[in-house]
């Protein structure tokens, strides 16, 4: 009781938990001009970037870095930690492992996530078996694996063959129509496009287009907003379903999704697809958890990343055109083709900046830690403190990227920014978006998504222009951010 209420009172008086020359500020729970209450609730978990908005409602009137970092400290649960500075962002980042002093992966936002696809996966462990998982997926998600020129090939020829279908499938509703712009929301074509890429040919396994589409899309797409909603309501949403049936839809989805991981998992005997790049003596079972956690993410991810960069372009009529003469006399796509498409290695850089997939990492506090940005500046945080690293209002925060450092304002979204800030000196190093994390837990699919994207991105112009149907595209975000109008542009067949 003592601890409840000298927290209560900690809390109210503003004593600070944390120490050092870069103190964050206090969170006030119930300030009136918070969005949403800055913790997740059963009401508000459908809104995460406003929950990360109200830990900075009060920071205006903040001074130094309390500005950027704030907490909340209440009875009743560890203190949490949200900070937007790129310097503690990456820090906090360079310092995860399990070594005394190291951070840990914070798994509480991802509970969900462990529950439906298992916790001895990449994602979800922690310490040793975290190492073990990341030296097996080192191999194949390598940049030198995947832009061997026959690899690049390969899923080149699988994506061809994907437009070809939504290609015809367009001119059919065009002549069916005899307009000559069509209306359509791509993000589910995005969504059936990236699945067929990872399952047919990243798993080499053989599965109609079709059944992709209309059968484990939506599986993977309800699950994953299960999975949101498990994580929030903890062991309460069982009993909900079970009360309204819906124990019945999952079930359906799960065993799809059990399916869908079967057929990944058939090529591995053959060495079929990547896995002729795989070498571990792990047994399929030991396996399934990252299989599901990369059917799952990866198609998440690369939706999310492709969808805001075709968005964006949407919007940008100049740089489909800087693109469009990149691509228009490329018959198929090799590494040296991609790497050189600089205006679509531009948009990508951007895209991921300004709409991360990733708008958040989580970390733990294993023991009282100090933490010492490269300008040194010192944070101590206690023992048990959960951080958000939040991505998503580091790269949106004028400080850090707004026009004193890179020419343009930090909310806009603005390719030219990236040869700006060349002009004045400032490296990658420097300036990281973290559109892929940083330090040992950066996602290992760097190289595959981009990949992906790039082809998806880079066809997707050589083959239509293409427009926003509104002036504005807000976002939206569960496992990670995409657009909120499911990518819905006016499609027009270029000549």
């Amino acid at each position: 009781m003592l601890s409840w209420f000298s927290r209560t009172l900690r809390q109210l008086r503003g004593d600070n938990p944390f120490q050092g020359d870069a103190l964050p500020g206090r969170v006030s729970l119930f300030h009136p001009g918070h969005p949403v209450a800055p913790v997740p609730t059963p009401w508000n978990y459908r809104e995460p970037l406003r929950i990360f908005e109200a830990f900075y409602t009060e920071a205006a009137e903040a001074e130094g870095d309390a500005c950027h970092s704030r907490y909340l400290d209440l009875p009743g649960m560890k203190p949490v930690l949200v900070t937007r500075d790129p310097a503690f962002i990456k820090a906090i980042q360079a310092m995860t492992g399990d070594k005394p002093g190291q951070f840990d992966r914070d798994t509480a936002p991802t509970a969900g996530i462990g529950r439906a696809t298992g916790t001895d996966s990449l994602l979800y462990s922690n310490g040793a078996q975290w190492r073990y998982q990341k030296s097996l997926a080192a191999q194949p998600f390598s940049r030198s694996n995947l832009f061997q020129p026959q690899k690049f090939a390969g899923f080149e020829q699988t994506f061809r063959k994907t437009v070809a279908q939504r290609l015809e499938m367009l001119r059919a509703a065009q002549a069916q129509s005899g307009e000559k712009r069509t209306r359509i929301e791509l993000e589910p074509e995005i969504q059936a496009v990236m699945l067929e890429m990872l399952v047919n040919n990243f798993f080499g396994a053989s599965v109609p287009y079709a059944e992709l589409r209309d059968r484990f899309v939506p599986a993977l797409v309800y699950l994953i907003d299960h999975m949101v909603r498990d994580t929030v309501l903890l062991g309460l949403l069982p009993l909900m379903n079970r009360l309204t049936g819906e124990h019945r839809v999952v079930r359906q989805h799960a065993a799809a999704f059990e399916e869908l991981t079967d057929l990944a998992l058939a090529g591995r005997a053959e060495g079929r697809g990547c896995w002729g790049d795989f070498e571990s003596d792990a047994s399929n079972a030991a396996l399934r958890a990252n299989i599901r956690v990369f059917l799952a993410g990866a198609m998440e991810a690369t939706t999310s990343f492709a969808g805001w960069a075709i968005s964006h372009l949407s919007h940008h009529p100049d740089w489909q055109e800087k693109i469009f003469e990149e691509v228009r006399h490329l018959h198929h796509y090799d590494p040296d083709d991609f790497t050189q498409a600089r205006s679509l290695n531009l948009v990508l850089e951007e895209t991921l900046r300004l709409t991360p997939a990733l708008y958040f990492l989580p970390r733990r506090a294993t023991v009282d830690t100090w933490v010492e940005t490269a300008d040194h500046r010192r944070m101590w945080i206690p023992r048990g403190t959960h951080l958000r690293l939040d991505v998503w209002n580091a790269n949106r925060c004028e400080v850090f990227w707004g026009k004193d450092v890179t020419g343009y304002a930090a909310d806009v979204f603005a390719p030219e920014r990236w040869d700006e800030m060349k002009k004045r000196g400032l490296s990658a190093k420097e300036m990281l978006h973290f559109g892929f994390g940083y330090g040992p837990r950066f996602c290992p699919g760097r190289s595959l998504g981009l990949l992906e994207v790039g082809l998806v991105v880079g066809a997707m112009v050589k083959l239509f222009r293409f427009s926003a149907a509104y002036p504005d595209t807000p976002a939206r975000a569960g496992v990670s951010t995409k657009p909120g109008d499911g990518v819905l542009v006016d499609l027009e067949l270029r000549g």
